[in-house]
């Protein structure tokens, strides 16, 4: 039986210390008791009251880590149905398909490839995460080499997709340090729940039925095995979305611990179009997938998705921003203008892009004004000359440039004056309202000298 939240309230601490993130004690435990907190927050907790609440206070979706060290992925935990209600917590994972039966050469390519397609988008690192290599010869020698192979060519985790002897075999040569294994059925439950046992590793359950799904998650359970993915097993857009839908529901609203787990998709499996196989997985990412396995991950394809699932696992109460800092655009020097504005993301992106695509080197100073657009910071009194001057000052422009010329957005022109008050010995200039009007003021605008 669930405890309540002054049943949890009891076996707290009750310092009101609010290192959990939360004011008081008791409000923890009432969060906790509903699902919004997790019982690792409170880092004061004694191990006899873990011990009492961790069950009781389990998230309703078991957060499941697959690897080890820089790469691992951690998936699951997650505390809502719908975005707005607070944020989603951990990404998915996007996992490249690799076969045995495939050429090694070939496969060296669309790994290097893999491993090469990583960019970076406001202060974020977008890759793939995992590659599932399948057993599709049948041999079990065949599968370890190309285990190995994959090993070799890229440091991400991996989901092994074969028989419990050939994933024993692949394992047993120095295989992967927490595979994901696939999987569980009604038919090897044992052999596979021991080797999930033998190696310490994540095992991915797949029934013929959503009734067959709660069977075997509880029976994995009782044999003490926690770390499960579930797949669906169906094998088309439709039935793979309700299904999905269907269970976070059943995880999250209805406490129905059989089915709080994370899943596993295949868009691979479900169609022969590479572009619609990106479709379903963006679909996926939307609605509610924790992984994703594709044949195909091509730069083009694969940017959208990385791109997609950053903004869908931003927290929707704190808007995407970038770090306060200097940035240089096209290798600048001492005489290049150096231009200010907001570090909201998407005013940061345009701005930097027009700089870029002018070709001319400029420095970028970047204030924090909590992520938001240059118009609606001035009107929130952040993006203000107090601010301004204080970001100037405390930054080593001075030590990049020879002039003390700053240019400001031109929709904030009213606050030239003020800021000339603020920066004794600067000259401010007013530069263009329109993002798309930089190159051509830069081409024309030189800085004073000092």
């Amino acid at each position: 039986m669930a405890l309540t939240g002054m049943d949890i309230f009891k076996q707290l601490p009750k310092t009101n210390c609010g290192d959990c993130g939360i004011p008081t004690c008791l409000a923890f435990a009432m969060k906790l008791a509903a699902g919004g907190a997790s019982l690792e927050q409170c880092p004061h907790v004694s191990e006899e009251a873990k011990a009492l609440l961790s069950e009781a206070s389990a998230p309703p979706m078991r957060g499941v880590t697959i690897g080890e060290g820089e790469y691992a992925l951690k998936i699951g935990e997650e505390l809502v149905m719908h975005r707005h209600e607070k944020t989603f917590f951990n990404p998915p994972g996007l996992a490249l398909l690799v076969e045995d039966t495939e050429d090694g050469v070939a496969v060296d390519a669309k790994l290097a490839a893999l491993k090469e397609a990583t960019y970076e988008r406001v202060g974020q690192t977008l890759r793939a995460d995992l590659v599932a290599v399948k057993n599709s010869s049948g041999d079990a020698n065949t599968f370890s080499d190309m285990v190995k192979r994959v090993m070799a060519g890229i440091p991400y985790p991996l989901v092994l997709m074969a028989d419990a002897a050939a994933i024993d075999a692949a394992m047993s040569a120095a295989g992967p340090a927490k595979p994901l294994l696939y999987a569980a059925t009604a038919g090897n439950l044992d052999a596979m729940a021991e080797l999930a046992k033998k190696y310490g590793a994540p095992l991915a359950v797949k029934p013929a039925s959503l009734d067959e799904l709660a069977e075997l998650t509880t029976k994995l359970d009782g044999m003490g095995l926690k770390d499960l993915v579930i797949d669906m097993g169906t094998r088309t857009l439709k039935e793979t979305f309700q299904n999905l839908v269907f269970t976070r529901r059943l995880a999250l609203k209805k406490k129905q611990r059989p089915f709080g787990y994370p899943t596993i998709t295949f868009p691979a499996e479900e169609t022969a179009d590479d572009m619609m196989e990106t479709v379903h997985a963006a679909v996926y990412t939307i609605k509610y997938g924790g992984l994703m396995v594709l044949k195909d991950l091509s730069p083009e394809k694969a940017y959208a998705l990385y791109v997609l699932r950053q903004n869908i696992y931003t927290d929707p109460q704190r808007p995407m921003q970038v770090d306060q800092g200097v940035y240089p655009i096209n290798n600048p020097t001492e005489d290049s203008p150096f231009l200010i504005t907001t570090n909201f993301s998407l005013t940061y992106f345009i701005v930097s892009s027009e700089v870029e695509g002018s070709k001319m080197p400029a420095w970028l100073g970047i204030v924090d004004v909590d992520g938001l657009s240059t118009l609606t910071a001035w009107a929130a009194g952040k993006f203000v000359p107090e601010r301004i001057a204080a970001f100037v000052n405390k930054s080593d422009i001075l030590d990049r440039i020879k002039h003390k010329t700053v240019v400001i957005p031109g929709y904030v022109a009213q606050i030239s004056g003020e800021l000339e008050e603020e920066l004794q010995g600067w000259k401010i200039v007013v530069g263009p309202r329109e993002a798309a009007d930089i190159p051509a003021f830069l081409k024309s605008f030189q800085p004073a000298t000092a």
